[in-house]
């Protein structure tokens, strides 16, 4: 598999992009709102195509990275959608985040038109995506998978997890995570601060105790620490991922209270943060306890 579309060059789609040029691979991509980023992959190989239809035409395979399913289904099923390039026998890899409902009825679409289809979210920002180093989960039967993973391992370290919607499935089990432990770090440091106890000790203690995370280690220092909450996994995004996630719950008959607390939290940043990463629900804490928590100042990553 030598031709690959992108259909979605967004904020992970372009970095997407330069990983599958640098790997050697022909990509083909289509027009987006940016159209700066467009340019640049043109600039680095990337052949442009007129629309979704004419990239799959051209492609062996298509990617899809778009915001949600209705996106990702106008792309593939729309007016000038990639079925109307997809022959029998080529391979769509959709790389969104959404409903595992939602991508279990794309496969069967897809499917009908023998066309296979893998749901393969990542985890990993646009840093990660440019160096291919993304986490890839995996959803689709053993064939699909073993066609398209010489793909993803140009994006990065792809498991195959189970059958039709499961790659969106453990994804969304990792936005459950990620969503509460950010609330439970924002919240026991505003707590500090109004304690008066130094933040850059704190963190130094927790970095080697019991309550130590990614999120804390790796995520906050270069966001609320730095003294910004620009750029990032925008909040909205993370939201519209626990909407997925509580929706599929609510048809397993599975309740999730703190998810949905976490959510609602969310949604009360997002007037003034929606944009921004989605450690700006640390602005609800700081200010109904009257702190702000100071960026580190004693050379702490």
């Amino acid at each position: 598999m030598k031709t690959i579309g992108l259909i979605g060059v967004g904020a992970m789609g372009e970095p997407m992009g330069v990983a599958l040029l640098r790997a050697g691979f022909d990509l083909r991509i289509c027009a987006h709102r940016n159209r700066r980023r467009v340019d640049r992959l043109v600039a680095k190989g990337a052949k442009e195509e007129m629309s979704p239809a004419a990239v799959a035409a051209a492609s062996e395979a298509v990617i899809t990275m778009l915001p949600d399913a209705p996106q990702v289904e106008d792309a593939l099923f729309g007016e000038n959608g990639a079925h109307r390039g997809l022959a029998a026998g080529k391979l769509v890899i959709d790389m969104s985040t959404i409903s595992p409902v939602a991508s279990r009825a794309l496969h069967q679409r897809l499917g009908a038109q023998n066309v296979g289809m893998l749901d393969a979210p990542v985890s990993g920002g646009p840093a990660r995506a440019e160096k291919g180093e993304l986490t890839i989960m995996v959803g689709g039967n053993e064939d699909a998978f073993r066609r398209g993973e010489p793909v993803l391992r140009a994006l990065g370290t792809p498991t195959h997890v189970g059958p039709a919607g499961m790659g969106e499935t453990v994804k969304l089990v990792n936005q459950i995570i990620i969503a509460s432990v950010m609330i439970a770090d924002i919240e026991a440091l505003v707590f500090a601060k109004k304690s008066g106890a130094n933040i850059d000790v704190v963190r130094r203690v927790i970095a080697s105790a019991t309550g130590s995370n990614y999120i804390l280690e790796k995520w906050l220092p270069q966001t609320w620490f730095a003294g910004s909450h620009a750029g990032g996994f925008a909040l909205d995004l993370l939201r519209k991922d626990l909407n997925a996630a509580l929706g599929a719950a609510a048809k397993l008959g599975v309740a999730m209270p703190a998810t949905g607390l976490a959510n609602q939290l969310y949604a009360a940043a997002s007037r003034a943060h929606g944009g921004d990463d989605y450690s700006a629900v640390a602005t609800i804490f700081e200010d109904a306890a009257g702190v702000s928590v100071a960026p580190p100042t004693d050379g702490l990553p």
